[in-house]
């Protein structure tokens, strides 16, 4: 019993920590890329993020980031970039910065 409580707390341990750090504007499905608004905190290329929504869960590594068809490094509080995601994503879905 004292071993299954010991591997519970590692387990609890070993999750990762989600910061709120935008929200999803635009979905283009064509391109499977997601236009996203950063509230808070900044985005680098990666760093990985998770998109939760209604129907949505996603984690994946940023990849590429732009601004008006620009590549960047960084996006900042403020800016509105475009990036590739896995899955379709939907407006209004909350986007976390996953701290490890």
């Amino acid at each position: 019993m004292e071993e299954e409580k010991k591997e519970e707390e590692k387990k609890e341990e070993k999750k990762k920590e989600e910061k709120e750090i935008g929200k999803v504007v635009k979905y283009f499905s064509h391109v499977e890329a997601a236009v996203i608004e950063i509230s808070a905190d900044e985005l680098k290329v990666g760093d990985t993020i998770a998109i939760r929504g209604h129907t949505t869960n996603l984690e994946q590594e940023i990849e590429s980031m732009q601004i008006e068809q620009d590549t960047i490094e960084v996006g900042k509080k403020g800016d509105i970039v475009g990036i590739k995601v896995k899955e379709r994503v939907r407006p209004n879905d909350t986007v976390y910065k996953v701290i490890a």
